[in-house]
């Protein structure tokens, strides 16, 4: 994944970064370990949180690049007797993943799969391996790795084998601890070894060789004989035990499996360098049935009689996850038209060998469900497609209940218990009751439902100390009612700090003493990621809100989504992690190329909150919450200057402020507007950067080189004028700078010849991308909207919407900008005239920027009237040929466009704010009714997102990025494919990196008008 990058400043401040008494470690470790060594701020705030309730900065980051620095790091730290915390993806959400330690991140560099044996179906992968890039690697051999946890696209082997992860193919293929043949592990006193079932010959040959090995394995037979007994008797015998240490894969009858009891030991025993995972076999043919129920605990009742059908999974959900997600946008019509009536449901996802052989059990299972007791009302869907939209919904639970509308933030902190299934419905029931008491309803209620696994998030009240005292007791409510149901607390999500108090409750005390004894094996200092299962840390301690209450600063844009504070779109981050994935949308592209966890959006937010934290001015001492700038449980604040930081400022460098996050992020982060944000206060009365003046005053030099448009194009490309004026502008040498047209498309529309005629007006938006650089786009444009009936005007005067300004954090412009263009359009925009955008990024501003910059303006309200009245040039058209019925532009003319022509083939790259903002839908059914086959790109960003890939310090990133996605995808067309892209950087960095001419829609659909529409 990572791609090597030229260093910024960021990583040539790490390499002198120091924490305080730490200087003896950072120094050997940077000696011996080859590897990345991070003590500096930045790095420790960015591994400070997991996706749990608690923040723990670490003492250190090490990012090795092989395995054997990995080990090596190990040993630097025992010499110097400091904890050891392994990470993969960082999403535990327990607080497995935090702590006061040197956090070795293996995601990075450690991901290779070293082995495959496709007959064995056996493979040897390193820990950082992320499961779908392993899966796709898999696949050429029709394999993959059993267990599937929802965060598919981030998690790593080593992180699932920590937590003995199962996701809802445990249905099929069992926990993470039935995927592990074999590991190699290293303990924290340095010996090193490969691990699984042991044979009586295998223990004979441990002992007969001696050493620390064999007394381990002495230790470890006698823990079994002592505890065999209780281990038989108290631990539950359920699908998803995951609390605890697995201490029944000791008994005999499991074979003495080493490796086995160690998965989902939480990185508290050893640090697992190498991992054998057993594969099965990809299904062939998949089928989705939906069954609806009144509520949920009737859909648990039927559990039990759905497990016969062998389901490859069996997820339930209620009305309440299936509302939020509609609101989130999570599901669509298409989703809910699927769902069958119902309060509560039961999705059961059934495999085969053939579809015939699928679509015949998902048949019969309906007909048993219908002819039993409580019979549901049924769906079955077949359609691949249609399987996996539904099945999104189930899996963004956690994304979509974080920030209910209406309603407090939730949290985990029990969201992970496990029941024998056959007594699913009366525990939903009575847990429903304890949620009811403590006043926490309503929570959405979802889970693994055919292994009796319940997820939620709950509205605890972390922010203060009686709040905290609430949650401490429920959570001792609701582990004595799991435990009165024979369950666990944890079903898989681990116990870390959320749960580790709590095991004397599900075990009793005599368990939890084999625990602290198997502990004391592996680990007798209690250096590794100690607070965590054993000697754990009280639930209610090192809280992350209890110590987060900073003062609130003046902002310019209003955050609505966040109550208009700052400070809780900084903390807004949950810990997903899905910005980390490989593949698939928008975000990350930063992180994509980097592979590296401050270049996340997750890893932004959680350095801005750590900004937030260290902020004056916060809770003042005395009111019984901890003090942030001081030492202790809840921390001092890791980064203290405040929005001067250089440490936030170096996080954000990387940021394209491609806006792909404010909707692929479960919660809807927008690290593009706190990045604005950021710099305005940053900049504040300080010298900028050079390109702040260069490209992000871009539409008055625009405006300027109008007035000789030849002379500018000459001066900017003569060799020696160009090179000293990019130096000049902060622009990178590399880069070629576009040329500006000879006559921008506002002067050429001017001098049209009137039109006759009537129509609906609409106002088309002369940007200064379309209108400087391509203005033959506007001309386009215009020939489109005419035969489709409309009436088209220009603005008369230059306006701009400010987006360079915006990007660049330049506020007091941008508003003044965007005040003269709303006064300019107001006359139109209170006639109901719709304004037409067709630079994409622009469209957005008007869609999203202005109204959250301008919030309390005078002119408030026509910025509203804006925001509603825009659209993008395929969002008019679309709802123009619904209301006329028509097949195409120019229905109102009873004109049928492209479809008496050989059919077009197009790929298409939409822009990252027409992604995040306006979406997608249109273009793609406005292109269909044109006779357009298009193939929509999932590449993500092209990478030089506005002024970014401009900026000297950004080439290697840009183009790597572009690299890794459309310039690769556009290479790839086949012959004759036209290539769509709205957006001017589109459009720029394609033909920067590959022989196409990418084209508008405008320009596209122009091209297919009858030679009189043109």
């Amino acid at each position: 994944m990572a791609v090597s990058v030229k260093k910024t400043r960021r990583d040539r401040r790490r390499a002198g970064a120091t924490a305080r008494g730490t200087d003896g470690l950072r120094r050997a470790l940077a000696e011996r370990v080859d590897g990345e060594i991070r003590f500096d701020p930045g790095s420790r705030a960015a591994y400070s949180h997991d996706a749990s309730n608690y923040r723990r900065p670490p003492i250190g980051v090490v990012v090795p690049r092989t395995v054997e620095a990995g080990a090596e790091t190990v040993r630097v730290c025992a010499e110097h007797d400091v904890p050891v915390l392994s990470r993969g993806g960082g999403t535990s959400l327990a607080g497995q993943c935090v702590n006061e330690a040197v956090v070795i991140d293996w995601s990075k560099y450690c991901h290779r799969l070293l082995s495959v044996d496709p007959d064995a179906r056996r493979a040897v992968v390193e820990p950082g391996a992320c499961l779908d890039d392993l899966n796709d690697e898999l696949s050429a051999h029709g394999l993959m790795v059993g267990p599937k946890p929802s965060t598919h696209d981030t998690c790593t082997i080593g992180g699932m084998i920590g937590n003995n992860s199962c996701g809802a193919s445990a249905q099929a293929y069992g926990k993470t601890a039935d995927s592990v043949a074999r590991l190699e592990v290293l303990t924290y006193d340095g010996l090193r070894m490969w691990v699984g079932e042991t044979s009586d010959e295998d223990y004979e040959a441990v002992q007969a060789a001696g050493g620390r090995r064999a007394e381990i394995y002495r230790a470890l037979r006698a823990l079994r004989d002592d505890g065999m007994e209780l281990v038989r008797t108290r631990y539950p015998d359920i699908p998803r035990r995951v609390s605890g240490y697995n201490l029944d894969a000791l008994l005999p009858e499991k074979h003495f499996d080493v490796a086995r009891a160690l998965v989902g030991s939480e990185g508290t025993l050893v640090t697992v360098l190498r991992a054998e995972i057993r594969l099965v076999p990809v299904p062939a043919h998949e089928a989705l049935v939906v069954l609806g129920y009144d509520d949920i605990a009737a859909a648990g009742d039927a559990v039990p009689r759905v497990l016969p059908s062998r389901p490859l999974a069996l997820e339930g959900m209620d009305d309440t996850l299936l509302d939020l997600a509609e609101q989130d946008h999570l599901a669509g019509p298409d989703v809910l038209a699927e769902m069958p009536e119902g309060a509560g449901w039961l999705m059961v996802r059934l495999g085969g060998g053939t579809r015939d052989e699928v679509d015949e059990r998902a048949r019969a299972l309906i007909r048993d469900m219908r002819s039993g007791p409580n019979p549901p009302r049924c769906g079955f869907l077949h359609d691949p497609a249609e399987e996996e939209r539904l099945w999104r919904v189930r899996e963004a639970g956690l994304g979509a209940t974080a920030y209910p509308p209406g309603h407090p933030d939730t949290h985990e902190g029990w969201e992970d218990a496990a029941v024998p299934p056959d007594r699913l419905g009366d525990y939903l029931r009575d847990f429903r009751a304890l949620i009811r008491e403590f006043r926490y309803d309503p929570v959405a209620l979802y889970g693994h439902f055919g292994q009796g696994c319940v997820h939620t998030r709950i509205p605890f009240d972390l922010a203060d100390q009686s709040g905290a005292a609430r949650y401490r007791e429920f959570a001792g409510r609701a582990a004595r009612l799991v435990a009165s149901y024979g369950g666990s607390l944890s079903g898989e999500h681990g116990d870390g700090q959320s749960r580790g108090e709590l095991l004397p409750v599900m075990f009793g005390a005599e368990v939890v003493r084999l625990f602290e004894r198997l502990k004391a094996i592996f680990d007798p200092g209690d250096r590794m990621n100690p607070g965590k299962i054993v000697h754990p840390y009280r639930l209610d301690e090192n809280l992350d809100r209890l110590a987060y209450h900073p003062a609130e600063p003046d902002t310019h844009f209003s955050f609505p989504g966040d109550r208009h504070r700052f400070t809780h779109a900084a903390a807004r981050c949950v810990g997903i992690g899905r910005c980390r994935a490989s593949s698939g949308g928008v975000m990350c592209p930063s992180y994509r190329v980097t592979g590296e966890e401050e270049h996340s959006t997750r890893g932004r937010a959680r350095v801005l909150m750590e900004m937030m934290r260290g902020m004056p001015g916060g809770a003042p001492p005395g009111d019984g919450l901890p003090d942030p700038s001081a030492p202790g449980p809840a921390g001092a604040a890791v980064i203290t200057a405040g929005w001067r930081s250089e440490h936030v400022r170096d996080a954000l460098d990387l940021c394209l402020a491609c806006k792909g996050c404010r909707s692929d992020c479960p919660v809807n982060v927008d690290m593009a507007t706190y990045k604005a944000e950021f710099l305005a206060h940053h900049y504040r009365h300080r010298i900028r950067p050079p390109a702040h003046y260069t490209m992000g005053w871009l539409p008055v030099w625009a405006r300027i080189a109008a007035l000789a448009p030849g002379a500018a194009n000459t001066a900017l490309h003569l060799p020696v004028l160009a090179g000293i004026g990019k130096r000049a502008g902060g622009i990178d040498p590399r880069r070629d700078l576009p040329r500006f047209a000879r006559r921008r498309f506002t002067d050429r529309f001017k001098d049209r010849p009137p039109r006759r005629g009537g129509g609906r007006r609409v106002v088309l938006w002369p940007d200064t991308f379309t209108d400087a650089f391509h203005p033959h786009i506007g001309e386009a444009a215009v020939r489109v909207l005419e035969a489709a009936g409309y009436r088209v005007e220009v603005p008369p005067v230059p306006l701009c919407c400010g987006l360079t300004w915006i990007s660049t954090g330049q506020f007091g412009v941008a508003a003044r900008v965007l005040r003269r263009t709303v006064r300019a359009l107001a006359p139109r925009l209170r006639e109901g005239v719709p304004v037409v955008g067709l630079e994409p990024s622009c469209t957005a501003v008007f869609r999203a920027d202005a109204p959250e910059l301008m919030e309390g303006d005078p002119l408030e309200d026509d910025v509203r009237r804006l925001r509603d009245q825009t659209r993008t040039l395929a969002e008019l058209l679309d709802e123009h040929q619904r209301e006329t019925g028509g097949a195409s532009p120019l229905a109102s003319h009873d004109v049928v466009a492209g479809l008496d022509t050989p059919r077009v083939r197009a790929i298409a790259q939409p822009h990252c704010h027409q992604h995040a903002i306006m979406g997608f839908g249109a273009d793609r059914r406005v292109l269909s009714r044109a006779g357009v086959e298009v193939a929509v790109l999932d590449a993500g960003c092209c990478g030089l997102a506005g002024n970014f890939g401009f900026e000297a310090g950004h080439y290697e990133t840009s183009t790597a990025i572009a690299e890794q996605g459309v310039w690769t995808a556009v290479r790839d067309a086949a012959p004759g494919t036209a290539v769509l892209a709205d957006g001017f950087s589109c459009r720029t960095q394609i033909e920067a990196g590959t022989a196409a001419r990418p084209r508008h829609l405008a320009e596209l659909l122009a091209g297919l008008l009858p030679e009189d529409g043109r």
